[in-house]
């Protein structure tokens, strides 16, 4: 087996993923904040909850709305679409001729009447439940771990590059996998060791070439986020590993707000509901 492969008893390996802006899953998060945005800075007291679903040509909007606020749903999905950087189909999607489906009711009077209707500020209840676990880490500035934070600061800077066009033939959709060598203590304290390996797949046009989308991808994007202390000659990069990423977005993928919450949160460090057996 290659060196670089070998890991200390006592070391371990993980992995967090993070997506671009124009990620399907994401870019339907962006239309969401959008509309709850629009909503919130005409009527702070609206109650939102909108979710978005997009495939090929078509956006679907839709959920439980209460707001006094005057909102043109389709006008501000296209809006959102234009800003995310989808404005023609060989990209992937095209804000000018997508197909928006708006599917919004008030919230349910039954439960508008329970947790509003003639309660005092403290009587006032949330609109639903979940669960999530969180902790702070002592790998980064940030207070979160280390492999989370690469993965998602990759992709922004993806997002930088696409927009400053300093990577020109970069795309909308894309994401990034990091890896960490970790020390597990002895008193089980987690030092971080290392950058094992680093994944990214970027949508690109078609005329680009594999060298300059590599030498790109290491340069401008890696290594203006990892720190070089953390990079060494064992450190594993696939970039682009399936080839060929021209056509992506929603045409190429399904995509559904809400089915990243674990990539924005910590990376898969955290436990987010289910029974967990240890």
């Amino acid at each position: 087996m290659d060196s670089k492969f070998k890991i200390a008893k006592d070391h371990f390996l993980f992995t967090s993923e993070s997506v671009t802006q124009g990620h399907p899953d994401k870019l339907c998060d962006f239309i969401s904040d959008t509309i709850l945005d629009a909503c919130l800075e005409q009527d702070p007291d609206s109650k939102v909850a909108c979710e978005t679903c997009v495939k090929n040509n078509i956006c679907m909007v839709f959920g439980e709305i209460t707001t006094k606020a005057k909102v043109h749903y389709e006008q501000l999905v296209r809006e959102a679409i234009k800003e995310i950087g989808y404005d023609d189909s060989a990209k992937g999607f095209d804000y000018k001729n997508v197909t928006v489906i708006v599917a919004i009711d008030q919230q349910s009077p039954e439960i508008f009447e329970s947790l509003h209707t003639d309660k005092k500020p403290e009587e006032i209840g949330a609109g639903d439940q979940g669960l999530m676990i969180g902790y702070a880490s002592d790998e980064s500035e940030f207070l979160m771990p280390l492999t989370h934070i690469f993965a998602s600061q990759i992709c922004e800077k993806m997002n930088e590059c696409r927009k400053d066009k300093s990577i020109p033939w970069m795309r909308p959709d894309g994401k990034s996998q990091v890896t960490v060598e970790y020390k597990r203590n002895k008193d089980g304290h987690l030092v971080p060791l290392r950058v094992h390996t680093v994944l990214i797949s970027s949508q690109h046009d078609d005329a680009v070439a594999r060298d300059e989308l590599e030498s790109d991808l290491k340069e401008k994007v890696i290594k203006k986020v990892i720190p070089p202390n953390l990079l060494d000659e064992n450190t594993i990069y696939h970039l682009n590993p399936s080839g060929r990423f021209v056509l992506g977005g929603p045409y190429a993928d399904s995509g559904l707000t809400g089915r990243k919450i674990i990539v924005d949160t910590y990376g898969g460090w955290g436990g987010h509901g289910g029974i967990f057996n240890f």
